[in-house]
């Protein structure tokens, strides 16, 4: 069994991120399950209460999740042409300690993707992702792309997807990152 960890990028309750993740169960290859995973409770970073108290448990969670898993899919929003800054702060913390990242990270699989009501998607805020992702030494998956754009019109009012097309696009994308998964040496 191939076990993702889904991270939505947005605290939203009615997220279309969120809502992104929340549609993949039904549409991966058979043997391949996902967690999605928010970012509440992860508090601002600060080096001081890292020194004084260590790392909270929210990030504990989510960091042990992520070591845990074999692939990790970010859902990430766009926020002023860029990566949201809750977003960025949990992967920052995710990363401490220094000596720790490595077993996070180093060479693990990730996706990305992202919904957002514009017309370009989450085109600008996958690209700021990736000199992150490079610096954390991921095994990035560049063989597809999904930029979700005017996402109010793809996503019905129970964030299920109601354009049949999206969710073909969607299950292709998911099939390419699995096969990636598979043939990636880890």
């Amino acid at each position: 069994m191939i076990r993702l960890v889904g991270i939505t990028g947005s605290l939203r309750r009615a997220s279309y991120n969120t809502a992104l993740l929340n549609n993949i169960a039904e549409l991966l290859p058979d043997g391949v399950s996902l967690e999605v995973r928010t970012l509440h409770g992860i508090p601002l970073y600060d080096g001081d209460e890292e020194a004084a108290h260590g790392i909270p448990a929210a990030v504990i969670s989510l960091k042990e999740a992520i070591a845990a898993a074999d692939g990790v899919v970010l859902a990430t929003p766009e926020y002023n042409n860029g990566i949201p800054g809750v977003f960025k702060n949990a992967i920052d913390w995710i990363s401490r300690p220094p000596g720790d990242a490595g077993r996070v990270f180093k060479g693990r699989p990730f996706a990305l993707m992202g919904a957002s009501p514009g017309g370009f998607g989450t085109i600008l805020s996958q690209n700021h992702w990736l000199p992150v992702l490079r610096t954390l030494g991921v095994q990035l998956w560049t063989g597809g792309r999904l930029m979700v754009s005017r996402a109010g019109q793809i996503f019905d009012a129970d964030g299920a997807i109601s354009d049949p097309e999206m969710r073909e696009q969607l299950r292709l994308y998911l099939a390419g990152f699995t096969d990636f998964m598979t043939k990636s040496p880890r």
